[in-house]
């Protein structure tokens, strides 16, 4: 088996340049495609070739389908790479992808969609013995008799969530009986309007828990590793903030066995590339929420603390190699985190796009800094926030963040606002240090 030749990056900003350096050091040929504002990011001019795939709303061109699978035509790509978001977990665009005689950097079409509906994920991961959050176990029926029963088996509170949903839309916690059966019609009606599907399913609201994940890697051979897990309970309205590895404070049997069930689960299900397992954590206790079938944002900190390269093993991956490590190859070592820098006010949260004045990196001994930005260059008003990551790697924890606290003193981004002083903030607070928190956590700290 030899290494694919050429992938088209169907992504921009931090994440496409991220594909484009891995592609570059392993000698693979890169097509950068971009919107007409795009195209003075980085990795378009960084890239092999470049084609403009339509207007700047990302319905017009990262999301447009058919035009993505053009530019690959007639660039002669062999692959393409979703990166994360976008088209990244559309089955649909996998399947398009392999229809049109293109390799998926990801799992299969059937695999996202297994996972990418919350009800047969839970199914599949049951089945695997993995644990998961008590529920309804399937979706809500018109039985309001059955309804009531199974949420005072589970106990309150629950929370009604909707089977396509996702981004923290379509849920709703519940406390009482009293409430439920109305809370579910509104619900199924929210649904309804923003996923065009009303399935809703019931599950047990875990109060005080923390954000855990679990990254792996499985490849075409039936081999499948995991690089430990990852925190993200710094978050806000469930967007993530702030994340480290490994999860600091977690009961070591319970992450033996939890690490185990999601190889197997990886297995049973035919689990190929990168993907991550979400859990919530409390009381010394996995819970699976749900599976990303992409590489995520923060698969960062992984790499800190493996020395694994993870975009790299997925290009192996759809080449047909075998990964290069066995789960004894995976050493542990040190502490990581990641800040997201966004821009927006750090106060109201507003997206601040424009033009970047002035830009300077920050360095020094265990820093990366993942980012399209650079002097001159205009944020554009159409795509996510996100503009920089801010990774910090140290021997144990404390170090990691007085290494962050640093870097977040030495980043300069002028001309527009970020989110900056608010990592400042959090990285200094007296419960992150004492890792006194739960994904409950920044969001009360902000209301204060």
């Amino acid at each position: 088996m030899a290494m694919i030749e050429k992938v088209l990056i169907a992504n921009r900003g931090e994440v496409a340049l991220r594909i484009l350096r891995a592609c570059k050091e392993l000698g693979i040929r890169t097509v950068a495609v971009h919107s007409q504002v795009d195209r003075d990011l980085m990795h378009v001019r960084l890239a092999d070739e470049s084609v403009c795939i339509g207007p700047n709303s990302p319905t017009d061109s990262y999301l447009n389908i058919p035009a993505i699978i053009s530019a690959a035509e007639v660039t002669d790509s062999v692959a393409i790479h979703p990166g994360y978001g976008f088209l990244a977990e559309n089955a649909d665009f996998a399947e398009q992808v392999e229809k049109s005689g293109f390799r998926f950097i990801g799992p299969s079409a059937s695999v996202i969609r297994l996972m990418g509906n919350k009800v047969s994920a839970i199914n599949a991961m049951t089945a695997a013995g993995i644990p998961t959050v008590p529920g309804s176990d399937g979706p809500i029926t018109d039985d309001d008799q059955k309804t009531l029963a199974i949420a005072r088996e589970i106990g309150y509170p629950v929370i009604i969530k909707a089977a396509s949903g996702g981004g923290g839309r379509g849920m709703q916690v519940v406390h009482t009986e009293a409430a439920l059966l109305k809370a579910i019609q509104i619900t199924q009606t929210e649904a309804r309007n923003a996923f065009g599907d009303p399935t809703v399913y019931l599950e047990k609201y875990l109060e005080n828990p923390r954000h855990v994940e679990i990254q792996m890697l499985a490849d075409t051979h039936g081999n499948v590793i995991h690089l430990g897990d990852r925190d993200c309970s710094m978050q806000r309205r469930h967007q993530k903030v702030l994340e480290e590895a490994p999860a600091p404070d977690i009961d070591q049997e319970a992450r033996e066995k939890v690490y185990q069930a999601c190889i197997n689960a990886c297995k049973a299900i035919g689990y190929v590339s990168s993907g991550t397992f979400e859990f919530l954590y409390q009381d010394g206790q996995f819970y699976f929420i749900e599976m990303n079938t992409r590489v995520q944002v923060e698969h960062t900190i992984s790499e800190m603390i493996t020395g694994i390269d993870i975009v790299k093993e997925q290009l192996r991956i759809v080449s047909g190699l075998p990964l290069q490590y066995t789960q004894d190859d995976v050493k542990f070592n040190g502490h990581a985190m990641e800040c997201r820098i966004n821009a927006e006010d750090p106060a109201t949260f507003v997206p601040s796009p424009g033009k970047v004045t002035h830009f300077h990196a920050p360095g020094g001994n265990g820093v990366r800094v993942d980012s399209h930005l650079y002097s001159g260059y205009s944020v554009p008003p159409f795509y996510d926030s996100l503009v920089a990551k801010l990774i910090s790697w140290g021997d144990d924890r404390d170090i990691a963040r007085r290494r962050m606290m640093n870097a977040l003193d030495e980043l300069v981004i002028e001309g527009i606002k970020t989110n900056t002083p608010l990592h400042r903030r959090l990285v200094r607070d007296a419960g992150f240090k004492k890792v006194d928190f739960t994904i409950h956590y920044l969001e009360k700290m902000l209301q204060e």
